[in-house]
């Protein structure tokens, strides 16, 4: 599908509170270097007393400013998230409220796992052609280390909190986004979330490689480009070695991707517009972007914008 958008503004927050692995080696059987080898991870962030909907306000006011618009402007918000605080009201409703909105605006929260933000953008993107929306805010946001087991030395080690955000209209016909979004049905809980996350690691790894290039070659043969047309690629912050794995394979340089995993971990639905807007902060000029993520469900997706 591609629909033309402009991106008009970026903005993250993580707490300040950093978990190193050096932390994590006092309380599980674990080491940096086992961690470093495997994953890519240094550290990561916790909460210290920020909610989910505070991180995804926080990381909104930051991408509203950068936009130079208001609250006001906002028509829709989405936030993609697994780690909701509370059943209702949704993330995205505490956040309008937040944000002190008053008018009417469309406001909810959607499930996609790490591939939230892919997918949210893609239905903001398509909601902001009809003439009744103009602005849309579309977050991922999560607070992981409230659904880790800390025993547990195959997941503890993975995840961070944080929040990312993006601040989208509709653009110009020239200005068009590409979005490729699905699902493979997991019914064996490869990967789940109940009162903790669990998920039997071999097989994500081999999921995510396959369908990182699968997404990202129909994405590009949809928009009719190469990679060579792409600036630059964000893939969802999960494990490094499965970027490696995807760059060996594509025959892809590594300085194509961008990554922060080292700083942040796994994010889930925020390593996408987290990793974006810290891009952003580097890079004023207008490039071209390709997202790619991967997640529980299964779900995975990829777009192409210009940023």
């Amino acid at each position: 599908m591609n629909l033309p958008i402009k991106i008009l503004g970026t903005g993250h927050y993580v707490p300040n509170q950093v978990v190193t692995n050096h932390d994590l080696e006092k309380i599980v059987d674990t080491s940096d270097e086992w961690i470093v080898s495997r994953t890519g991870i240094k550290e990561r962030r916790k909460v210290n007393h920020e909610t989910t909907h505070e991180m995804a306000y926080l990381a909104s006011k930051k991408a509203l400013e950068e936009a130079k618009i208001d609250a006001s402007d906002i028509d829709i918000i989405i936030v993609a998230t697994i780690t909701e605080n509370q059943k209702t009201p949704a993330v995205a409703n505490f956040v309008a409220g937040l944000l002190g909105i008053e008018h009417d605006v469309m406001s909810f929260d959607l499930n996609a796992a790490c591939t939230g933000f892919v997918y949210a953008l893609e239905v903001a993107a398509s909601l902001i052609q009809h003439p009744k929306y103009r602005k849309a805010l579309v977050i991922g946001a999560e607070t992981l280390s409230n659904v880790l087991d800390y025993t547990d030395r195959n997941t503890c080690i993975l995840f961070g909190d944080g929040a990312g955000a993006v601040v989208l209209e509709k653009g110009q016909e020239q200005q068009l986004g590409y979005f490729y979004n699905t699902s493979r049905p997991d019914m064996t809980n490869t990967l789940d979330v109940g009162k903790y996350i669990k998920m039997d690691g071999r097989k994500v790894f081999l999921f995510a490689v396959e369908v990182i290039e699968k997404s990202i070659l129909k994405v590009l043969n949809d928009a009719n480009l190469s990679l060579d047309d792409i600036d630059h690629i964000i893939p969802h912050q999960a494990n490094e070695r499965i970027i490696l794995a995807v760059s060996k394979s594509m025959n892809v340089s590594m300085d194509k991707f961008v990554m922060n995993i080292a700083s942040y971990g796994n994010t889930s639905a925020a390593s996408i517009p987290l990793t974006l807007s810290e891009y952003k902060k580097k890079h004023s000029e207008t490039k071209t972007l390709l997202f790619v993520g991967f997640g529980g469900g299964f779900t995975y997706g990829a777009a192409i914008v210009k940023v």
